[in-house]
């Protein structure tokens, strides 16, 4: 029986990116393509105004507009964790891509850096939220 050959599947970089509860798991592909989230193209995944130019600053700080795409994968967390972690994840990439040349850029732009902020936990005593106080007697 003849051998056939395996269909080569396209090479590509994978990272994971998170703020908060969002996590973003990129696939980064060189060549040109569309970017998706969850099989959705990136626009109407994210219709926030300022969304598209957040998304695409890791991009426009290496300069490879149309270089590269990405499939992405989001789960958790609300709409702008989830395109925080979309960014932190393809800054990620975009660095593994190539090293000595965009990872000083995206650096001082402080793209690779993971935001710590999570919510603030609820305490004992507070009256059910983390920051609230009991109503104290009037007399």
């Amino acid at each position: 029986m003849p051998r056939t050959k395996k269909e080569e599947k396209p090479k590509y970089i994978s990272v994971v990116g998170s703020r908060r509860e969002a996590q973003a798991k990129v696939r980064l592909y060189a060549g040109k393509g569309e970017t998706t989230v969850n099989g959705i193209p990136i626009e109407k995944y994210f219709p926030q105004k300022g969304a598209e130019k957040l998304f695409f600053k890791p991009f426009e700080i290496t300069n490879t507009m149309g270089k590269y795409f990405a499939t992405i994968k989001c789960e958790g967390g609300g709409k702008v964790g989830q395109i925080a972690a979309v960014i932190h994840g393809l800054s990620r990439a975009l660095s593994l891509a190539d090293k000595e040349k965009f990872r000083p850029d995206l650096k001082k732009a402080k793209l690779l850096t993971r935001d710590s902020r999570t919510r603030q936990r609820r305490n004992i005593g507070m009256g059910g939220k983390s920051r609230r106080k009991k109503q104290s007697p009037k007399r």
